[in-house]
């Protein structure tokens, strides 16, 4: 593997002995039991403290208080949810007890709106309300769900799941028919038997897949899985830029080599190579892939070349934003990481999210770059 070259520590200025070479991402490839997968489905570092009480509905958009009351009323609820006849399962689900009484209608919400809203928080927000042990609730993204079902088997995740209280999905976004008939399939069975939904998504749920597929099986799929929510839509602007400073602009590839070697646990990569090396690592180990760092700092960064390599980015950026870690750069800034074609067509949302959380993540970073 082709391992890009960066200054050494006396070339840049640094003392070689005072600062610790950085870590490269490039270097990494973890291997991610399934037991991992399932133990990490609760809310992401950045939301273990969140609450409704922490939430700050923009005063300009009555529909951000109004999501707030329905999700409180609704982890109220669930108190009763899964209560008749639910019995816990173990790992695998094995363990029978009675099916519970399903109620009619809608047994989850779907929380869509644009970017930075703070869909993510409430969602968070859910899950720590909801009135279960943590072993009853799960909290994953859509790509992280559908990954659990890769290493598990269908079969296995629904027995792993149905004696759950809650589900909850960021980022509902299906891109792909045999995605959308998967977790169709598999939400139909946790609402038989009684496991409350809750997701969120910059898509409607009956306009899921718009753009991007028009067979009428998949249609179909889509009108199928909408009828499980009830739709709270959330306006407002992106709350990651709301009254913040410009995000910096990119550093010198020196500023960015000094930054990683005076920052402990700090990665240092060349952007390119680290396309290349996501490319070869499973999306579903991009969470271990930042395991333990404390800052990425990337050089030369440059326009995406397809989209393949587009979405494996969108899936690492999820995964920093998750855990909190800055990020600083050279080369150009993250809104021009996308082609044209790429910010019209179907993936659009996600390219514009990645984006936005990329864009918080530098400014998170500018406190690590030494001014002269």
């Amino acid at each position: 593997m082709t391992v890009a070259s960066f200054p050494s520590a006396s070339a840049s200025g640094l003392d070689p002995i005072a600062d610790a070479a950085p870590l490269s991402l490039c270097e990494r490839a973890p291997h991610v039991p399934a037991d991992r997968l399932v133990a990490e489905m609760v809310p992401p570092p950045r939301f273990d403290s969140v609450r409704f009480s922490t939430y700050i509905p923009d005063p300009n958009q009555p529909s951000q208080t109004e999501a707030v009351g329905v999700l409180e009323g609704f982890a109220a609820g669930l108190g009763g949810a899964h209560a008749v006849g639910g019995r816990k399962h173990g790992f695998l689900g094995f363990g029978k007890g009675r099916k519970p009484k399903v109620p009619a209608g809608p047994r989850g919400v779907y929380l869509d709106g644009g970017y930075g809203v703070g869909k993510t928080h409430l969602l968070a927000s859910l899950w720590h309300a909801a009135p279960a042990e943590p072993a009853l609730k799960a909290f994953g993204t859509f790509v992280e769900l559908t990954n659990l079902v890769g290493a598990l088997g269908f079969q296995q995740t629904v027995q792993t799941l149905r004696g759950h209280r809650l589900l909850c999905i960021d980022e509902f976004e299906l891109d792909d028919p045999g995605d959308t008939v998967l977790v169709s399939t598999l939400l139909g069975k946790l609402v038989d038997a009684g496991v409350a939904l809750a997701a969120t998504s910059n898509t409607l749920p009956g306009k899921l897949g718009e753009g991007r597929f028009a067979a009428d099986n998949f249609l179909r799929e889509i009108q199928g899985l909408s009828a499980h929510f009830r739709t709270l839509r959330i306006d407002g602007e992106d709350y990651r830029h709301r009254g913040l400073p410009e995000a910096p602009a990119p550093y010198s590839d020196e500023e960015v080599t000094k930054a990683a070697y005076a920052t402990p646990g700090a990665s240092l990569d060349d952007f390119p190579h680290l396309l290349g090396h996501l490319a070869k690592v499973h999306p579903s180990r991009y969470g271990a892939l930042t395991d333990g760092l404390k800052a990425v700092c990337l050089t030369d960064v440059q326009p995406v070349p397809d989209q393949s390599t587009a979405l494996r980015l969108v899936v690492l950026a999820d995964r920093l934003y998750d855990r909190e870690v800055p990020v600083v750069a050279s080369g150009l800034p993250f809104d021009r990481l996308f082609s044209e074609e790429m910010l019209n067509g179907g993936y659009r949302k996600k390219y514009f999210r990645a984006i936005s959380r990329l864009t918080a993540l530098a400014r998170d970073g500018k406190d690590l770059v030494q001014s002269d």
